[in-house]
């Protein structure tokens, strides 16, 4: 239904807005619903446009090289050189054939694991309520809402019962707002329109039933413009990458202009300079890096489900690797989540049943979400409720820290509270004498004796609420926030929830990862050391939320480095102690499931969210955990550094050998008084090689780099590249010396003992370079040691195959081999020298070198232990 061309749909007569949906009280019919998908479209705001495959298969070729190459080869086929013509042609073909595929895969693989995960929302349809795909909402659907639920659609609201929505996107207010069915008139602004709800709020309480009236970039939210649609800020990797890339076409920028500049002035055929310039090009550019990274992504991912978790925003595997600061609540993640209901004290600390009924009418009668302690409540008794009739309710929300029911009985009319006790007890100024029955002015004295009962079931590890009440007149009918005053204390409810067995262990093991713990949470101080100290987790520093209100942002980032325990905290609180940190230049993760965790789970670096957690909170999150448990945590962030590794990995390799290879080509043009190799030689030792490396998503890494956080540095990166290319070049350089000056070769034996060499040195270097142990002391995965030795072979075997005359070789001499064997060996023992001098400085602490590509050992250690 279209805004522009009708009244607004919550100005119109609801029957009428029925029949013109063609919609009533059953639903649709699957066959209608169906229908309607296909004429609006998935229910998403971006929606995905899948492209044929070979459609996708050709944008491949909007790459400016490989036009650049298809146009040179078209040009040689212009010329009459049909050979280079169809070898340029095939190599190009199958180079991005290989790219295409392997991203291809890893794509649908990560599409598959989104879905597991994607948001569902229960509508009517015939007569029934199903839980459906969020993307299959249609306008005229029955849409059924519940607290937690993310509201899936533009409605109208058919019927409501206490029902508050959080539309802070709408009206930027962020207390919940009371919706109810009914009619608005026309010139009624969206955030006002009391019976209506809109894609992208979220049920605080209650419950309703509402007309979908528009989906998708129909809605209201669709509206809104690019600013709710904006891609997130890059991350660090992707900045790296980014980067990383940049380098590389300086780089290749200057030697491509460097080769023609030399072979100009050389005289030497201005096609054939061109076409090796080109090749050189493709052999600088690490073509490869975003197929490799989309696949180790892919494969870390689905390593990751493996694991019970579920990604959501593919480069989170990488972060989730890279976090050193892990910020998570303590309630079902530190302790078992399973609270029992223990005591239900008064004043004197006596167990009463009066305490008990008043805390068992508010949770029955409450429509909010509930929490583990309403159903701890519930589950602790049952208390009749018959007399008594719910009339209206001020639902829970994260400021107030309460939740009131107003109760009609027989003899009086009743406002039941309860909450936390730090605002309950200012709010009560009586408080009942359960033993006489009589109702007492709770003066300083009895105060005191209830702030020392609160500490001391604080200390014994209960989480602890305020129950209290206060009677209202007859004609009384309308629950708001200014009722909860002059209330009477009748007691605490007082709960236990036992540390997991499993907790102290999965902190002690993400702690040797080198992730600092940060608890977060509601529970006051006492409740939160009491666990610290079941857990064995050292408390180094305590701030409360009322501490962090009054901080201004440069000392909450001080005191923030220091603290690892954060008691009394409100939602906002919790995404501006997350600012803090990454200000500090912490990378965070943080950990939350519930409908006040969503800004948290934006702010952080990686948002995790859980199975069960609602909507909101699986909607904001990049991680889903299938079990509500550190220790699978430990093994996705183990999972997200593998994946960092094997991406470095090829890096490492595209800056050492390949860079190394493609200069000393570039620098033999002075010297050489030909093409050290034609280019369709290069383009096939740059195909050759990428083959020898498609195996690296899936190589074994070594235990030493997922010890401690993986994370980008461009100055490792450019030392990388200068020290193993330097010893790559160097060798070059020895081999073009013993083949023109000792083995005396000419144009054809050069170019095939040159390639023969390259591709030996700069495939078996692997080895070398994908670990920081001595090659010999980590063993690869068979699948990259197969590629690398079969693309070895091939290359030593190339000059003898029948069509090798056609690529421009000859066959070597005998005596090409032992030479091209003993430099071989040779550059690999210098490589490993190299490696080891390398890694002597980039290893160590602050003072060698800025946070490093592996892991930052030292250079957050004084904040680490916190």
């Amino acid at each position: 239904m279209s805004h522009a061309t009708q009244p607004p749909f919550w100005s119109q007569p609801l029957p009428a807005l029925l029949a013109a949906l063609g919609t009533g009280s059953s639903g649709l019919d699957a066959a209608g619903a169906a229908a309607r998908l296909r004429t609006h479209g998935p229910n998403t705001i971006r929606p995905r446009r899948e492209r044929a495959v070979l459609l996708q298969f050709a944008a491949r070729f909007r790459n400016p090289l490989v036009l650049t190459l298809l146009g040179a080869a078209a040009i040689t086929a212009f010329v009459g050189d049909v050979t280079s013509f169809i070898m340029i042609g095939g190599i190009v073909l199958l180079s991005v054939a290989l790219d295409f595929i392997q991203e291809y895969r890893a794509g649908s693989a990560a599409e598959r694991l989104r879905r597991t995960v994607a948001l569902h929302a229960t509508v009517v349809r015939e007569g029934s309520a199903r839980e459906l795909p969020a993307a299959q909402i249609v306008p005229g659907d029955i849409l059924l809402l519940a607290p937690g639920d993310l509201v899936a659609a533009d409605a109208r609201l058919i019927e409501a019962r206490d029902f508050f929505v959080n539309q802070a996107f709408l009206t930027g207010e962020s207390y919940p707002v009371e919706k109810h069915a009914g009619d608005a008139a026309a010139d009624t602004p969206p955030g006002e329109a009391a019976n209506a709800v809109f894609m992208g709020t979220s049920v605080i309480s209650g419950s309703a039933k509402a007309l979908v009236t528009a989906t998708g970039r129909d809605t209201m939210f669709g509206h809104i413009g690019a600013s709710l649609q904006a891609a997130p800020p890059a991350t660090a990797f992707v900045r790296g990458t980014a980067a990383f890339g940049m380098l590389i076409m300086r780089v290749t920028v200057l030697l491509v202009l460097f080769v023609l500049l030399v072979n100009v002035l050389l005289h030497r055929p201005l096609l054939e300079s061109f076409l090796f310039a080109v090749a050189l090009a493709v052999g600088l550019t690490p073509e490869l890096l975003p197929m490799v990274v989309s696949v180790t992504l892919a494969r870390g991912a689905l390593r990751m489900a493996d694991k019970r978790v579920i990604v959501k925003r593919l480069s989170a595997v990488q972060d989730l690797g890279s976090i050193d600061v892990l910020c998570t609540d303590k309630t079902g993640t530190l302790t078992e989540g399973r609270i029992r209901l223990e005591r239900h004290c008064d004043m004197a600390g006596t167990d009463r049943r009066r305490v008990l009924e008043l805390a068992y009418l508010n949770s029955y009668f409450e429509t909010g979400l509930r929490s583990p302690l309403d159903t701890a409540i519930l589950q602790h008794t049952d208390i009749p409720t018959a007399d008594w009739r719910k009339v209206d309710e001020v639902p829970f929300d994260f400021e107030r820290r309460r939740v009131s029911v107003l109760l009609a009985g027989d003899a009086e009319r009743m406002l039941i509270v309860k909450g936390a006790p730090e605002d309950m007890l200012r709010l009560c100024t009586h408080y009942e004498a359960h033993e006489s029955g009589a109702v007492l002015a709770l003066d300083e004295a009895a105060r005191a004796r209830a702030a020392a009962l609160y500490r001391s079931l604080s200390a014994d590890g209960y989480r602890a609420l305020v129950i209290a009440w206060r009677t209202v007149p007859p004609e009384h009918d309308h629950a708001v926030v200014t009722d909860e005053t002059a209330l009477v204390f009748s007691g605490y409810a007082a709960f236990l929830d036992p540390p997991k067995a499993g907790a102290a262990a999965a902190l002690a093991s993400l702690a040797a990862c080198g992730i600092a713990i940060k608890i977060v949470t509601g529970d006051n101080e006492l409740v939160t050391r009491h666990v610290c100290k079941a857990l064995d987790f050292p408390v180094t520093g305590l701030l409360t939320g009322p501490e962090i209100r009054d901080l201004d942002d440069a000392a909450l980032q001080a005191r923030a480095g220091q603290a690892n325990v954060y008691c009394r905290v409100t939602p906002a609180q919790k995404a501006r102690l997350l600012g803090a940190l990454k200000a500090r230049g912490r990378i965070v993760g943080f950990l939350g499931d519930g409908i006040n965790d969503a800004p948290s789970l934006h702010a952080a670096d990686v948002g995790i969210s859980v199975a069960d957690a609602v909507d909101v909170a699986k909607e904001a999150a990049d991680l889903i955990l299938l079990e509500q448990d550190l220790g699978v945590l430990r093994d996705g962030v183990h999972e997200g550094r593998r994946t960092f590794v094997n991406v470095m990995k090829y890096i490492m390799m595209a800056t050492s050998s390949n860079f190394g290879n493609m200069f000393s080509m570039a620098a033999a043009t002075l010297v050489v008084p030909f093409l050290p190799l034609l280019p369709v030689q290069v383009l096939l030792n740059n195909l050759l090689y990428d083959l020898s490396e498609l195996a690296l998503p899936f190589d074994r890494v070594d235990d030493e780099a997922l010890a401690r956080p993986c994370v980008w540095d461009m100055t490792y990166v450019r030392h990388s590249m200068l020290t193993f290319g330097s010893v790559s070049s160097l060798f070059d350089f020895l081999t073009f010396a013993l083949l023109l000056i000792v083995l005396h070769a000419g144009e054809a034996e050069f170019r095939t003992g040159w390639f023969v060499e390259s591709i030996v040195t700069q495939v078996l270097v692997i080895f070398v370079i994908r670990t920081r142990k001595p090659a010999y002391a980590s063993h690869p995965d068979p699948r990259l040691t197969a590629a690398a030795l079969a693309v070895v072979t091939f290359a030593v075997l190339l000059p003898f195959m029948p069509y090798a005359a056609l690529l421009g070789f000859v066959t070597p001499p005998p005596l090409y081999y032992p030479v091209i064997l003993f430099i071989a060996l040779a550059y690999l023992l210098a490589a490993e020298l190299a490696k080891r001098a390398f890694y002597s400085r980039w290893a160590g602490g602050v003072s060698q070198r800025p946070e490093g590509l592996t892991c930052a050992n030292n250079a957050r250690a004084a904040d680490r232990i916190q």
